[in-house]
């Protein structure tokens, strides 16, 4: 068993930047990678909308460089996962060891099945302790398990509009999705594409009706109710949907098949939180609360820490002592690659203060 001062979860810009910062103030943190380490930025193309890179910079090339100026500073990549953890005292424990069932049980299983190849690792001694915890593992956008989506991913098919719009000038776009994301992706899409049409497996938007009204009046947005992506079809990238629409009276479907270059899959989130779903607050959709979570949740942390001064205390810290969290794991709203580095920032220095407050 090893023990640590610091200990990040997960990389992407926000474990990237909570390690860069934490190495810097001398406290030797280990990142614990995962399998996939690096965030969704490792599958995107060309990030254009992060400061200092005049003409834009490849996702997976940005996520390295981030890894390497980390490590100048002496932080310790763990290219692990952490299977379980045990919150409940300080130090804090730390599990990598793989449970009977394999990895996909954190992605794919009921929660019983979850807890079962937890209790299995915890079973075991845990492979390291740590005096403070940086959680970054992120969130996954939630896609439609069609065929040809996985294919083409980055190459066609994205999960980020706001990230990806400019590439898709004159043409055809597609946007999955009913809720506030959904408009957002689709008025993004109108500076930069020929067309956008909206599908929506619905006859009604769930998103705010000042959303609904901006999309259903603008010129370049068409909408497909009704309707689901069946198929995504292309040969080096998207070429063509093929779209199921139900007629609500009759029951009866039609399948056709649209030419697009572009699919945009805006139908949601989840946030890696299985692991820790019994150590620290979640919010109902899974995601960290912390106490600037822009949730009532995250209010609700945050008026019990305003101290006498009127300031709020760790404004990153979970419902545990000495557990930080940072990025999409958190975030609710925002999901950019510039906010997540911010909250990286902002969670290492309130584990250093922290640390020092304990005299660790």
């Amino acid at each position: 068993m090893r023990h640590v001062k610091v200990a990040v979860i997960g990389t992407g810009p926000a474990g990237y930047t909570a390690a860069l910062y934490s190495a810097r103030a001398q406290m030797a943190p280990i990142v614990f990678a995962g399998l996939e380490f690096g965030g969704q930025l490792m599958y995107t193309t060309d990030v254009e909308n992060f400061p200092g890179f005049e003409n834009g910079v490849r996702g997976p090339d940005l996520m390295m460089t981030m890894s390497k100026q980390a490590q100048r500073f002496g932080a310790e990549m763990e290219y692990s996962f952490v299977t379980a953890v045990d919150f409940s005292q300080r130090p804090f424990k730390l599990w990598t060891q793989s449970p009977t069932v394999g990895f996909d049980v954190y992605k794919k299983s009921s929660d019983q099945e979850l807890a079962a190849a937890i209790a299995e690792v915890r079973a075991q001694e845990p492979t390291f302790t740590a005096d403070s915890i940086i959680l970054s593992t992120g969130a996954t956008s939630i896609m439609l398990n069609v065929p040809g989506e996985q294919e083409f991913f980055a190459k066609g098919v994205s999960t980020c509009a706001v990230c990806d719009a400019a590439f898709y000038g004159e043409k055809e776009t597609f946007v999955i999705g009913g809720g506030d994301s959904a408009m957002e992706d689709a008025l993004a899409l109108t500076k930069f594409a020929t067309s956008v049409t909206l599908v929506h497996r619905r006859d009604s938007f769930k998103a705010s009706k000042i959303m609904q009204d901006r999309v259903l009046n603008h010129p370049k947005i068409k909408v497909l109710w009704n309707s689901e992506v069946v198929e995504v079809i292309g040969k080096d990238t998207v070429t063509s949907l093929k779209i199921k629409t139900t007629n609500p009276a009759t029951k009866q479907e039609n399948i056709a098949e649209y030419p697009a270059q572009g699919m945009f899959v805006a139908i949601g989130h989840r946030p890696m939180t299985k692991v820790f779903s019994k150590e620290i607050t979640l919010d109902p959709h899974g995601y960290i609360v912390t106490r600037q979570s822009a949730t009532k949740w995250g209010v609700e942390a945050a008026q019990k820490a305003v101290t006498e001064d009127g300031l709020l205390e760790y404004p990153t810290m979970t419902s545990v002592e000495g557990v930080f969290a940072a990025g999409d794991v958190v975030d609710v709203r925002y999901k950019q690659a510039i906010s997540s580095a911010g909250q990286g920032c902002m969670a290492s220095l309130d584990a250093e203060r922290w640390l020092e407050r304990q005299g660790l």
